[in-house]
């Protein structure tokens, strides 16, 4: 994996990776990649390989995630802060405009972007990412996660993100890329999320957009991504019925090739 780093405006390092396998002979589109909470770049792996043969894909580390630098304790964290560092990195790579997808909490970058930087954004494709956290009971995660651990958290709530019948190894390789982060940087983004959100500021979404969503969503109220359809004027909506939060884990094959029809069907063929 080609890791790079590059420096934020308030001098945190910022981890990305770049895939590129379009034809050598084009000047692709840029497809940005944002990943969920307790998470990293990683953990989409499995799009990559569909979206890169058409697209120059960028994955980011959110900032105390992955590669990237956690900050200290008494820095602020802010969505605006998160954002920020997504659209300066586009203009470390140069990228006037691109497409933005995000899972969950990377989702909400995607937002952010396609809402305060309109001129950025070609398109934006949310997997399983409401406006906020705060219609959700993820607050009262944090007192669990402090009581028991967080691994063991997670896998007495898996659930909550996985279907039964799932690879047991897939679930382990899972649970070990989210204790790789600093678990104190985690609680305090989950707290801070579950404090926003912005269901009356996604009208302002002007660009094509697509939402996937986990049709059995146990975390919040899976009732907002059809709302969000709703506000949005240029929207679409794929269900997948009985899917848990974490279709962008499991099914990521799946979500990167629905991407991929929207893309085409919107902005034609990447290539022929």
């Amino acid at each position: 994996m080609n890791l790079q780093t590059f420096v934020a405006s308030d001098r945190t390092r910022i981890a990305y990776t770049v895939d590129d396998y379009t034809d050598p002979w084009r000047e692709p589109q840029t497809l940005f990649l944002t990943h969920s909470a307790m998470s990293s770049s990683r953990r989409m792996y499995a799009m990559v390989p569909y979206l890169a043969r058409e697209f120059r894909v960028v994955r980011m580390d959110t900032r105390g995630h992955g590669a990237s630098q956690v900050p200290p304790a008494d820095s602020t964290l802010s969505l605006d802060r998160l954002t920020q560092d997504l659209h300066e990195l586009t203009e470390h790579l140069g990228v006037e405009r691109a497409h933005f997808m995000g899972s969950a909490a990377g989702g909400y970058l995607s937002q952010q972007m396609a809402i305060h930087h309109p001129r950025k954004v070609l398109s934006a494709i949310l997997v399983a990412s409401k406006p906020g956290l705060r219609n959700s009971q993820a607050a009262s995660w944090i007192p669990e996660i402090e009581r028991k651990g967080l691994r063991p958290f997670l896998k007495e709530t898996i659930s909550d993100r996985f279907p039964p019948g799932t690879d047991p190894a897939q679930i382990e390789w899972f649970l070990d890329e989210v204790c790789k982060n600093d678990l104190d940087y985690i609680k305090r983004f989950i707290l801070h999320m579950t404090g926003l959100y912005w269901m009356d500021d996604v009208a302002h979404i002007r660009c094509p957009t697509l939402i996937i969503a986990p049709g059995d969503e146990p975390i919040g109220d899976g009732s907002a991504y059809g709302e969000m359809q709703r506000r949005i004027p240029d929207c679409e909506l794929i269900v997948y019925e009985g899917g848990r939060h974490n279709i962008g884990d499991y099914l990521g094959d799946r979500c990167a090739q629905d991407a991929l029809a929207f893309l085409r069907r919107r902005f034609g063929q990447a290539r022929m």
